[in-house]
């Protein structure tokens, strides 16, 4: 009898037909809207596999539901959404798509730093509106990158593929990490230094590292206050690594200079926000992994997973010991 999974999320044709072919599958269809809780909660009884998104709380209440569930595939690379010590105890192994979507996500990051620093979305904004009446000198003038100090608070793998990028701006990168990364810093002249010397000397700083509980607010009131009046800050990351309320008051009172976000604490983003109030703030809806070779790979990933679980492997990816 072949195993039984669910996704909970419309996957492309040809990722759903490789997990058809060996499993079988029941999805939640709605393109725009999550899964219920209460739909996940009934479906989760007796799969042998569950394929998710960011979307979904994997939670240890949910998964007491769970009667024979061998894996949770997340089509993401963090997980924070999932119980995973929970998970660990009910023997259920958790997967993750590392790799695939670095990247893609580091091409996202640079691209909202320069609209940020270059007001491409308001100067956009003010040419549509009607508002260009004449060339002025001091027009929506930005920050150069070129040149500037970018500090990268977190060196994972996107960490180091913002580094290789910023090295063709031929800015003075320095990194905060929880270890120093030696083999980065000769391969891209890349300066470790501690999150306060970071903050202080940083034109951007770009959020890069995991949501974890020792991360959460990792930037708020005090480390907003250490940056330069011009600095920009970028997150790219997870929302809740950044205090919205301190950011908000920073840029509205012009401690720093501005924001650019593709992620929030609470997603989705309500539209209210007063951090979408802002002019000196680019707002992205998390789009970072989003090209369709990406996703297109990263749901393939999640599917080698789940197939793996579901069949009695030990996934590639796991990121649990189940």
């Amino acid at each position: 009898m072949r195993p039984n999974v669910y996704i909970t999320r419309r996957i492309p044709d040809s990722t759903l037909e490789k997990i058809s072919e060996v499993c079988q599958v029941e999805m939640w269809e709605e393109e725009d809207v999550p899964v219920p809780r209460d739909v996940l909660e009934e479906k989760i009884e007796n799969i042998d596999g569950l394929f998710c998104l960011l979307t979904e709380t994997i939670d240890e209440e949910l998964l007491q539901k769970a009667k024979q569930l061998k894996v949770i595939s997340n089509m993401a690379v963090g997980y924070n959404n999932i119980d995973v010590a929970a998970a660990t105890e009910k023997g259920i192994f958790v997967t993750n798509t590392p790799g695939v979507l670095t990247e893609t996500t580091a091409d996202l990051t640079f691209a909202l730093l320069m609209a940020t620093a270059r007001r491409i979305v308001e100067a956009s904004d003010f040419l549509r509106e009607g508002s260009w009446k004449t060339w002025s000198p001091m027009l929506l003038t930005g920050q150069d990158i070129y040149g500037a100090t970018l500090g990268i608070i977190g060196m994972g793998r996107i960490g180091e593929s913002l580094a290789k990028r910023a090295k063709g701006f031929d800015m003075r990168i320095l990194y905060h990490n929880r270890s120093r990364k030696e083999e980065a810093e000769k391969t891209w002249g890349i300066e470790f230094a501690d999150l306060d010397s970071l903050l202080r000397e940083s034109d951007f700083v770009c959020v890069m590292t995991p949501y974890t509980e020792e991360t959460r607010n990792l930037i708020g009131d005090r480390e907003l206050s250490l940056m330069k009046k011009s600095a920009i800050l970028i997150n790219t990351a997870r929302g809740g690594i950044v205090n919205e309320a301190a950011l908000y008051e920073a840029l509205k009172q012009n401690k720093i200079w501005a924001a650019g976000l593709d992620v929030f604490e609470q997603e989705p983003v309500d539209p209210d926000h007063p951090l979408l109030t802002l002019p000196n703030v680019v707002t992205l809806p998390h789009i970072g992994s989003a090209s369709i070779q990406t996703r297109t790979r990263m749901a393939e990933l999640a599917a080698a997973n789940l197939i793996q679980g579901v069949m009695g492997e030990t996934p590639q990816n796991r990121v649990n010991h189940a």
